[in-house]
């Protein structure tokens, strides 16, 4: 069975990317296909196998700028020859065009957030050129009629939670399993907190890193961010002193920020939320906007396994994290830990191989 894994872009290591590796590790002879590719970015596991990239590549640096012409250089991969085609998609990666008999599976993160739900927040808030509002709405209109035409294209849908599974039958009206991410829960630690929270995200405006940042800076609490985007330079620049930035960090800098601080803030919306089972798997409480995944992958009925808020903004989050501090002497980590146990990599590779119908091993 020859197969052939197809992701977005491969840029840096997110969540999407642990996936991709998780996948790479249950398929080792696919190839990967893929529109941007950096091998400086990603993993080791990545970067040994065979990388087919796409003829927009050498423009990458401005990836977030081609969404119009994806869709075409997407149609442009060769896949003849391929048995079985697994995309992971939260940009265009399920419009590939797959040879006749062979099966296409999607393991989908999100339908693409800027086309459909976070489409008015785009449009009106985080857009603030007159000219490229103007541009956007004709663009997007043609992109959700291409995107939502690809969904025959793919055999099943796989959605990384329940909240996903949803979005794919408004979208698309297909019904999807849900398979959890992968995460690597035995590679986390629990140390004594130092006396900082922590935000681990892709600096971007529907992160909404700009409610953790005005709030801490306000109420003199410290935080240490981990992560890099466009919102960098706005976000250091409105940030108090009690805020750090720690960029890009490695995977063994990672677990120890997880391991020695209070809790992790989530002021976003999240497709599944993977930082939140790393954060239990270091035995910390998350404090997080009560939407999206974080309500499957922290524990709602367990109050000392995270607080939530239920309106986005710094007002929420100061109040939540007020009701954490009255709590944060009862988190047991050790409970904690285990409940993380629930989407570990065993897991997901032991769903994903009866959907790809691969053997263990």
């Amino acid at each position: 069975m020859r197969c052939a894994i197809v992701h977005y872009w491969l840029l840096k290591m997110r969540g999407g990317e642990k996936v991709v590796e998780a996948l790479c590790r249950l398929l080792p002879g696919a190839d990967l296909f893929t529109l941007f590719y950096d091998p400086a970015g990603v993993s080791e596991t990545i970067r040994a196998r065979r990388v087919v990239v796409s003829g927009l590549n050498p423009l990458r640096r401005y990836y977030r700028r081609l969404l119009p012409v994806m869709p075409l250089a997407l149609e442009s991969f060769d896949l003849r020859g391929y048995d079985v085609v697994v995309s992971s998609e939260s940009g265009p990666a399920k419009g590939v065009m797959v040879p006749a008999g062979a099966r296409h599976i999607c393991y989908c993160h999100s339908p693409m957030r800027y086309l459909w739900e976070l489409y008015p927040d785009y449009l009106h808030d985080w857009t603030p050129s007159k000219w490229r509002r103007g541009l956007m709405a004709p663009v997007a209109s043609g992109l959700r009629v291409w995107d939502h035409a690809t969904a025959a294209r793919v055999d099943e849908f796989v959605a990384n939670s329940e909240n996903v599974r949803r979005r794919i039958r408004r979208a698309y009206r297909r019904e999807a399993e849900v398979i959890y991410p992968p995460v690597a829960v035995e590679e986390f630690y629990h140390e004594a907190a130092e006396d900082y929270f922590l935000v681990v995200s892709e600096l971007v405006a529907y992160k909404r890193t700009a409610d953790a940042v005005r709030c801490f800076t306000r109420t003199g609490r410290k935080l240490k961010i981990v992560g890099e985007g466009p919102e960098y330079s706005q976000l250091k620049q409105m940030a108090g002193p009690g805020v750090e930035f720690c960029g890009t960090v490695t995977a063994e800098e990672l677990r120890r920020l997880y391991a020695r601080c209070r809790a992790l803030v989530m002021p976003q919306e999240e497709d599944f939320g993977m930082s939140a089972v790393e954060a239990q798997a270091s035995g910390k409480a998350v404090v997080a906007l009560g939407r999206g995944g974080v309500l499957e992958s922290v524990p709602a009925e367990d109050p000392c396994g995270g607080v939530f808020y239920s309106e986005a903004g710094e007002a929420g989050l100061e109040r939540a994290l007020g009701e954490f501090e009255r709590i944060e002497g009862s988190v047991a980590p050790r409970r904690l830990q285990e409940r993380a146990a629930r989407f570990s990599e065993d897991r997901f590779a032991e769903r994903m191989r009866e959907i790809l119908g691969v053997g263990g091993g």
